[in-house]
């Protein structure tokens, strides 16, 4: 952890990042974030944007995935 700077400064680690482990305060303290990051984006949220779209947290961004009608995943078997 001590030379992690070091790491990024080469070329080849450019992508790379170190994550140390949580204990359980800690934990449970990113998950209230989560939660409360997760609640403040639904509020602000379209109708059409509830109906098509869901907020998801992934490596502390949150991202939005899109949701796939049930029959437009039907109609993409049959073909």
């Amino acid at each position: 952890m001590a030379r992690k700077g070091k790491l990024d400064d080469d070329t080849e680690h450019k992508d790379m990042w170190i994550k140390r482990d949580m204990n359980l305060e800690e934990r449970e303290k990113e998950r209230v974030l989560r939660s409360e990051g997760k609640k403040k984006k639904s509020e602000k949220r379209t109708e059409i944007e509830k109906k098509n779209f869901y907020w998801r947290f992934l490596d502390m961004r949150l991202e939005k995935w899109y949701l796939q009608k049930k029959e437009e995943v039907v109609e993409e078997a049959r073909n």
